[in-house]
């Protein structure tokens, strides 16, 4: 995983880390690199650098000293300047993390690359205070929140985290970026004399009109490697639709204590896709997470249930995931806050792993460790996804794990691999299918 530094932490390292004109220094050739590269040489190129006057611009200026010896012709402007001429690139170094403001750049067709990150983009929250989108951006030292957050992604283009010099051991990270690498390595693997049960997920969901939703978690599961999956509804009906490799088992009215009866033999259960909304069952709910001895994957209404009374989950001797997008997140009567690191932490203090939905997927623990996963884009915004994810990470967890949150941030992040496999105009069912592919793309063993 890749470190993620608030702007706070940022300042730590750069007292830390000795002569800030050498770091200037390195920072400007750095950029200056990226524009030789993004412009395909630098002779005869024609290059406009906005800078400000602060150490964000005093990058900008050394990129340009740089690019004029390698025979680029430069324009140095102020942030204030009301034209931008034709150029090849247009370099962004008007505000970096300490900007307040808003900021109202004049036009430009020409790419654009920023330094550290766009100006007027919100370091800590991702919040847009006007500006270029980059084509490219280049940061320096560690990821900064903004970059993944709000409207972060739809700014900074292609982001290359450049090293020079920063002492990142002056601080000590506690938020970090999933990578391809990182979620496979967090991910278990059958072992030779594995079985069925080895890894077995029981899912227990859906209602009247709501019978895809555990079915797609079933389905999930079994593609994210559980051996057995097992699929009841509380209301003892009968669920449609299941996989051919599912096994149905169906409950009676007491359905908590049956659940209960044989949940030591799973790995893992989810609990909530599709279940319905009734003050009885929200009770009963409650009750079966409080006493389930195994991890449990609290989804959908069944996080609503959790909402209404989160003592349930204290106590508790195994993990407890919740997965709520901001809507369910509102029951917990917690704001999304404009930082989501606050949110995903303060929901986290009510007991096991919280996973807080988004277009950068935000995972936490009680302490205080946090981890974004990007992996994913807008194709996952459609009905069932979030059943698809309930399914995965319940199969990542029956494995078993010394770490659930890295567990939990690896399957979110396969997920988001398997959704970006899909076609335009996927549904659930195709996330589903493509678990397998993204398996092989991200380099996890059988």
């Amino acid at each position: 995983m890749e470190p993620i530094l608030t702007p706070d932490e940022m300042s730590v390292v750069d007292a830390a880390s000795g002569s800030i004109e050498a770091l200037i220094e390195r920072a400007g050739w750095e950029v200056a690199s990226a524009a030789r590269r993004m412009m395909g040489g630098t002779y005869g190129r024609r290059v406009v650098v906005i800078a400000g006057k602060g150490n964000n611009g005093a990058d900008g200026r050394v990129a340009a000293r740089v690019l004029e010896r390698w025979g680029t012709r430069t324009e140095v402007v102020g942030p204030a300047t009301r034209h931008i001429r034709d150029c090849d690139l247009l370099i962004d170094a008007g505000y970096g993390t300490g900007f307040r403001g808003e900021f109202d750049p004049p036009p430009t067709r020409s790419p654009v690359l920023a330094v550290d990150l766009p100006s007027g983009l919100d370091p800590l929250t991702g919040e847009d205070r006007g500006g270029y989108n980059a084509t490219e951006t280049v940061t320096f030292g560690a990821w900064k929140p903004g970059l993944l957050l709000g409207a972060g992604p739809d700014r900074v283009g292609t982001v290359t985290v450049a090293p020079i010099g920063l002492r990142l051991d002056a601080v000590e990270p506690t938020m970090w970026l999933s990578t391809d690498a990182s979620a496979a390595a967090a991910l278990s693997t059958r072992a030779a004399d594995a079985h069925k049960w080895t890894s077995a997920v029981r899912v227990i969901g859906g209602s009247v009109g709501m019978e895809g939703a555990p079915s797609l978690a079933a389905a999930a599961a079994m593609r994210a490697g559980a051996g057995m999956v097992v699929v009841s509804r509380p209301d003892g009906a009968a669920v449609t639709g299941l996989p051919s490799e599912t096994v149905e088992r169906r409950l009676g009215d007491d359905w908590v204590t049956e659940a209960l009866a044989d949940a030591s033999r799973f790995g893992a259960v989810v609990i909530g896709p599709g279940i319905g909304v009734d003050d009885e069952l929200f009770r009963s709910t409650r009750e079966f997470v409080q006493r389930c001895p195994v991890p449990v994957v609290i989804d959908a209404d069944a996080i609503r249930a959790v909402a209404e009374d989160p003592t349930c989950l204290t106590g508790r001797s195994a993990t407890s995931v919740m997965t709520p997008h901001d809507g369910e997140f509102a029951a917990f009567g917690l704001p999304v806050a404009a930082w989501r690191g606050e949110s995903v932490r303060s929901l986290a203090a009510l007991g096991g792993v919280a996973l807080l939905k988004g277009p950068t997927t935000l995972v936490a623990n009680g302490v205080d460790e946090c981890v974004f996963v990007a992996a994913g884009d807008q194709r996952l915004a459609t009905a069932g996804s979030g059943d698809v994810l309930s399914g995965m990470i319940a199969a990542a967890l029956a494995g078993g794990t010394e770490y659930p949150l890295q567990s939990v941030a690896a399957a979110a992040h396969w997920h988001g691999m398997a959704g970006s496999l899909t076609l335009a105009g996927a549904v659930a069912g195709d996330v589903v299918d493509a678990i397998a592919p993204a398996r092989e793309q991200m380099g996890l063993a059988s």
